[in-house]
């Protein structure tokens, strides 16, 4: 597996955690969350296949 991915997983999933405790904050409805975390992984997504170029 690339390392490049194996490190956005982990990044990802650190991510949810901090947006967890975010979320309860702002409280963000769950549409909001969930339109946050697509954002998140379409740029991450970019970011890793930036590599490919």
């Amino acid at each position: 597996m690339d390392p490049g991915l194996i490190l956005l997983v982990f990044l990802a999933f650190l991510f949810a955690w901090a947006l967890n405790r975010v979320r309860r904050f702002f409280r963000l409805s769950p549409v909001a969350y969930a339109g946050v975390v697509i954002v998140f992984v379409l740029v991450m997504l970019a970011i890793w296949g930036q590599q490919f170029r």
